[in-house]
C-alpha cells in the first residue's frame, strides 16, 4: 500500500458527565497522542480530533440526580475535561463538543442525507414507558435482572457485571430508574439503520478483509457480532435532550447517541477548518487519506460496524483503515468505577503531582491494556518511576551533563568519533523497529525500545568510567567518551519524544538544541565541537513513600465513604427484625468539629452519645462548616465496627438524608432530646 497523503486520527469522545480518569488515558488518549506525535515527527500531515460526547443518557441521569439541567452538567465537565487534556499535554488539533451548533447542523445533515436516499426503515414498535413520569424510557433508564448472570442491577443496554449487551426486553423484572415503578409497553415510531442488509451486501466481507490488519480483540468481537447476524438498529429515541430529528411533525424525538456521537469527529473537523482556514474535506473524503479511530473495547461495535455503515451509506466519506481498541485498565485490582469514586482522576493527579505528566504517561504506556485487561497500582507507579525513569534515564542524562561541566566547562570537547557497537545497535534498532511497532499500535514495546538507548548509554559510561581517567594524560579518551555520550543524549531526546514529550523538550533545552527536529535526525544527531550546553537539571524526582501513602489513603476513603445514594435506588434485600435490632442508633450531640487535613470531604467530630464521648469521621465537609454544627443533635450508629480513615479511628457513623438537589441533612429529633436516647 502506498503511503497515505494524510492521516485523520480520532480518540473516542468521552462522556461529559464526569472528569477524565487514568482508564480513559490508557484506553485511547495516550495511545492516540503517541501515534499523532510520531506521525508529525515523521513529517506526516495529521489531523488529530476529539471532543466531548454530551448527549448520552448518563448525562441526563446525572442532571436529574443533581437537580440541574443537562446543559449545566455538560458545560461543567466539558471545560474540566478540555482543560485536563490541555494541562496533560494531549496534542489535539481541535477538541470540540456535540452540543455545539455546528455539530447539530452536521448531524442533522447526515441524517437527512441518508433519509432522502431511503436508507432507513421506519417502524412502530413497543417501547417501555413510565406512566408516572409520562415519558418513554431510554435503555439506561431501565434496570432489572440480567438473564445471563443474575445481576439485579443490569441496565437496559448492558450488564456491567458480566459485560453482556442487552436490550430492555431481555431484562427480568424491569424497573424505571425515574419512578421506581415497573414500566409498561407503549407504541412509538422510530427510524432504523438496516445493518442486516449491509452485512449481506458488503459489511461482512469488509470486516473479513481486516483480519490481518486489525487487532485480534477488535476483529474477534466484530466476527462474533456478524456470526450472530446483525439486526436493524434504531437511530432515534423519544427524549428531550439531544440532536432533534430534522423532520417536520416529529417533535420530542432525537438522534440516538450512538448515531449522533461519531458524527462529532466530522463536526469537530469542520470547526477546526473554520478556525485554521484549512480544508477539512480531504481528511475525510480523499481516498489517499487514512482514518484511524483509537477507542476502548466497549466502543468496538459502534466504530467497526455502525459508523462505517453510516459513512458507506452516505457515500462521500472514507472508511476507517484501522480501529485499535485497548482492553480495560483496573485500579489496585478492582474495576474503575465513576459512581463509586474508585478512580485516579486526571485533574487531581495534576494537582498532586505538578509537572509530572510524563511519569504518568510512561507508566500507563508501560502497562497499557493492549491485548488484555491490566492493572494500575500506586506501588508499581512508584517503582517504575524510580527504577526506570529516574535510575536509568535520569541517571544517564545527569551524569553526562555533570561530567561535561566538570571536565570541559560545559562545552562539547574536541574528539575522534569512535562509536560503541552496542549503543549503535540500540539506536539502529530503535530507528528501524519503532516506526513498525507504532504503526502496529504496539506502544508498550515501542517505549521499551526507546528506553533501551538509555540502558545502552548507562552501560557505555559504566564500562568507559571516564571519572577514573586522568585528565592530563588521558584527556583525549575522556573527551571521546563525553562527546559520544552527549550524542546519545541528543538521540534520546528524539527517540523518547512521542512517549514522554516534556522530558524530551527538557533534554533538548539542557543541550541547547532547537526544539524542532524530525525522526530521521535520530541516527545523525551530533553536537558540534565547542557547542555550549546548559547546566544539568534533575529530570525525574523520585516518588516518596509518603506521596504513595496519600494516594492509597484517598482510595481507602472512597471505599469507606459512600454518602451519595441515588434517589431512586432499588429497595435493598429484606432483613429480619432481629437483624435490625442489632443496630444501636442513638441521638448524639456534636461537641467539636474540625476539617481533616488534606481531605476535602471529611470532618472530624467529637460526639456526646449519652454513654460516652467519641470521635466520628464523617464525609460531610462539602455540606457543613465545622463552626456551624457545634451543638447539633444527630442520629449516630454506635456499634459500627471502628475504622481508620486518614489515620483517625472513627467510632460510629452519622446518619444523613439527601434531598433531590444532592444536599445532605442531619437525621435528628424534631425537638431537643437528651443525648443517648435510642432510635427504634
Amino acid at each position: 500500500m502506498k503511503s497515505p497523503k494524510r492521516y485523520t486520527v480520532t480518540a473516542a469522545l468521552p462522556y461529559a458527565n464526569g472528569p477524565v480518569h487514568i482508564g480513559h488515558l490508557a484506553g485511547c488518549f495516550i495511545p492516540a497522542d503517541i501515534y499523532a506525535r510520531f506521525l508529525r515527527l515523521s513529517g506526516k500531515d495529521v489531523l488529530f480530533i476529539c471532543g466531548s460526547d454530551e448527549h448520552g443518557v448518563p448525562i441526563t441521569l446525572k442532571a436529574r440526580n443533581l437537580g440541574v439541567t443537562p446543559q449545566e452538567v455538560v458545560d461543567k465537565y466539558h471545560e474540566m475535561m478540555k482543560q485536563s487534556f490541555l494541562d496533560f499535554g494531549i496534542t489535539f488539533d481541535y477538541y470540540s463538543r456535540t452540543s455545539s451548533n455546528i455539530h447539530r447542523e452536521t448531524a442533522q445533515e447526515f441524517f437527512t442525507d441518508l433519509y432522502n436516499k431511503g436508507e432507513f426503515s421506519e417502524k412502530v414498535t413497543d417501547q417501555y414507558y413510565d406512566e408516572q413520569e409520562k415519558t418513554f424510557l431510554a435503555d439506561r433508564y431501565i434496570v432489572g435482572t440480567c438473564p445471563n448472570c443474575g445481576n439485579e442491577n443490569a441496565y437496559g443496554d448492558q450488564c456491567e457485571k458480566c459485560g453482556k449487551s442487552l436490550s430492555p426486553a431481555d431484562l427480568i423484572n424491569p424497573m424505571s430508574k425515574l419512578s421506581g415503578n415497573a414500566p409498561v409497553k407503549k407504541s412509538t415510531k422510530h427510524w432504523f439503520l438496516p445493518l442486516d442488509k449491509y452485512q449481506d451486501e458488503w459489511l461482512g466481507a469488509w470486516v473479513e478483509a481486516q483480519k490481518e490488519s486489525w487487532k485480534s480483540n477488535v476483529f474477534g468481537q466484530c466476527k462474533s457480532w456478524l456470526d450472530q447476524g446483525l439486526q436493524p438498529r434504531a437511530i432515534t429515541r423519544d427524549l428531550d435532550w439531544g440532536v432533534p430529528v430534522p423532520l417536520a411533525g416529529e417533535e420530542g424525538k432525537v438522534l440516538y447517541v450512538w448515531f449522533d456521537a461519531p458524527i462529532g469527529y466530522i463536526s469537530a473537523s469542520r470547526e477546526w477548518s473554520e478556525i485554521s482556514g484549512k480544508d477539512w474535506k480531504p481528511y475525510w473524503q480523499d481516498e489517499h487519506s487514512q482514518l484511524v479511530h483509537f477507542i476502548g473495547k466497549d466502543n468496538i461495535v459502534f466504530h467497526c460496524l455502525i459508523f462505517p455503515s453510516m459513512l458507506k451509506a452516505h457515500g462521500k466519506f472514507i472508511l476507517p483503515d484501522n480501529i485499535p481498541a485497548n482492553e480495560f485498565l483496573n485500579l489496585e485490582g478492582e474495576k474503575i468505577s465513576t459512581s463509586k469514586n474508585w478512580a485516579v482522576w486526571l485533574h487531581e493527579y495534576l494537582e498532586d503531582f505538578p509537572n509530572r505528566q510524563d511519569e504518568l504517561r510512561y507508566v500507563l504506556t508501560s502497562i497499557a491494556p493492549e491485548t488484555k485487561d491490566s492493572d494500575f497500582s500506586w506501588k508499581d507507579f512508584q517503582t517504575r518511576v524510580n527504577s526506570e525513569l529516574a535510575d536509568i534515564l535520569g541517571n544517564f542524562v545527569n551524569r553526562v551533563m555533570v561530567l561535561t561541566h566538570k571536565y570541559f566547562e560545559g562545552k562539547v570537547p574536541t574528539s575522534e568519533f569512535i562509536p560503541d557497537r552496542e549503543v549503535e545497535n540500540a539506536a539502529t534498532s530503535i530507528f528501524e523497529k519503532l516506526p513498525e511497532l507504532i504503526h502496529n499500535y504496539n506502544f508498550r514495546q515501542a517505549q521499551v525500545e526507546a528506553l533501551n538507548l538509555a540502558r545502552s548509554g548507562n552501560k557505555y559510561l559504566a564500562d568507559a568510567q571516564p571519572w577514573k581517567l586522568n585528565l592530563e594524560t588521558q584527556r583525549e579518551e575522556i573527551a571521546r567518551v563525553i562527546a559520544y555520550s552527549l550524542d546519545i543524549t541528543a538521540r534520546l531526546s528524539i527517540a523518547l519524544a512521542p512517549f514522554i514529550p516534556n522530558t524530551s523538550a527538557k533534554i533538548r533545552r539542557m543541550l541547547n538544541l532547537s526544539p524542532e527536529f524530525i525522526w530521521n535526525d535520530l541516527l545523525t544527531s551530533h553536537l558540534p565541537e565547542g557547542h555550549n550546553i546548559s547546566h544539568p537539571e534533575i529530570l525525574f524526582k523520585k516518588i516518596e513513600d509518603t506521596e504513595i501513602e496519600i494516594q492509597l489513603q484517598k482510595l481507602e476513603d472512597s471505599k469507606a465513604i459512600n454518602i451519595v445514594p441515588s434517589k431512586h435506588n432499588p429497595v435493598k434485600e429484606p432483613i429480619t427484625f432481629d437483624e435490625f435490632m442489632k443496630m444501636d442508633i442513638r441521638v448524639g450531640t456534636i461537641l467539636e468539629a474540625e476539617k481533616v487535613e488534606k481531605a476535602d470531604k471529611l470532618l472530624k467530630l467529637k460526639v456526646d452519645t449519652g454513654v460516652d464521648q467519641r470521635t466520628v469521621v464523617s464525609g460531610i465537609a462539602e455540606h457543613f462548616k465545622p463552626e456551624d454544627i457545634i451543638g447539633e443533635q444527630v442520629s449516630v450508629l454506635l456499634n459500627l465496627q471502628p475504622r481508620k480513615i486518614r489515620g483517625i479511628e472513627s467510632n460510629g457513623m452519622i446518619l444523613m438524608a439527601e434531598d433531590s438537589d444532592g444536599k445532605l441533612h442531619f437525621v435528628k429529633p424534631g425537638t431537643a432530646i437528651q443525648s443517648g436516647a435510642e432510635v427504634r
